[in-house]
Formats: C-alpha cells, sequence, structure tokens
C-alpha cells in the first residue's frame, strides 16, 4: 500500500516532516514496513486544511498532532486489508 505525504512548502509549514517521522517510527514498532510504502509529493491542491496525505484515490487532512490516531485508525486498518 502507498501512502503518499505532501512535502509541499504549506505543508512542510504545517508540519509535514513531524508526521513523516511518526508514520515511520509507527511502521517500524507495528513491523509494517514490508505492506506500506511511504513516499512524499508535491502538492496535492488541498493543503488548506492540514497536510494532505493520500492512499489510494483518498486524500486525508492530517495534523502533527493527530498523526499517530490517524496512523492507527486508517494506515493499519488499510494495511491489514
Amino acid at each position: 500500500m502507498k501512502v503518499q505525504i505532501c512535502i509541499g512548502s504549506s505543508c512542510h509549514l504545517r508540519g509535514s516532516e513531524t508526521i513523516v517521522k511518526t508514520f515511520n517510527r509507527l511502521l517500524k514498532e507495528e513491523k509494517l514496513e514490508a505492506q506500506v510504502e511511504l513516499c512524499g509529493s508535491f502538492c496535492m491542491g488541498a493543503c488548506s486544511k492540514g497536510v494532505s496525505v493520500k492512499i489510494g484515490e483518498n486524500i486525508y487532512h492530517v495534523k502533527p498532532e493527530d498523526a499517530e490516531d490517524f496512523f492507527r485508525e486508517v494506515i493499519r486498518k488499510e494495511a491489514a486489508r
């Protein structure tokens, strides 16, 4: 499963680096590195609501303080499919 995280200037200022670090840490802790590929992306055109995270055709808006909950509620469940 591919998870794209916007690293464009607006999302960078909103904390995309923190989200990338959080997701990487959780992937290791939960041993999901083989199922989930994290990659950077430039502007997805939806940066006014938080850092854009794309999984499949869905774009989510994640704040750094919500990254762990998002990982557990969305990424972990998608990886289990």
